[in-house]
């Protein structure tokens, strides 16, 4: 996740142990994930929902009153390519779901897949990491 996505991410084992950051994240974790550009007050909490360690990851964020919404990442093959397919579900449809998950969600994520493709394929991290430069898309 640190790769492509997130500055630094902690995840914690359902026993309330922090996991190893070399070990593989599993159904049932929670996660603290902090951003480049970003301070650390400005993080996101959540639960990893499955973890196959190869093709699926689930996982809840950003909870809106009794709901939290989930995304889930899967890899697969269709027609010979590789196709990475990232679904959110259970966004708000109240003006703030509107605009901030609906088109905030939808800016951060093209720029954040464009990064895992940009490193899979040529090892270029998009990513702004000066904290100094402010208001891009890629922080």
């Amino acid at each position: 996740m640190e790769s492509w996505f997130l500055r630094q991410c902690e995840y914690t084992q359902p026993g309330g142990e922090a996991s190893a950051a070399d070990m593989p994240v599993q159904k049932g974790y929670r996660f603290t994930w902090y951003w480049h550009g970003w301070p650390d007050e400005a993080n996101e909490k959540g639960a990893t929902l499955d973890a196959n360690g190869t093709d699926t990851l689930s996982f809840s964020f950003g909870q809106q009153g009794a709901e939290e919404m989930i995304c889930t990442v899967s890899i697969y093959t269709e027609a010979g390519e590789t196709i990475c397919e990232l679904v959110q579900q259970h966004i708000p449809v109240d003006d703030m779901g509107k605009s901030h998950y609906f088109v905030g969600c939808n800016t951060g994520w093209t720029s954040y897949m464009a990064n895992l493709k940009s490193i899979l394929e040529g090892g270029i991290d998009l990513r702004n990491k000066n904290a100094a430069i402010k208001n891009v898309l890629n922080a």
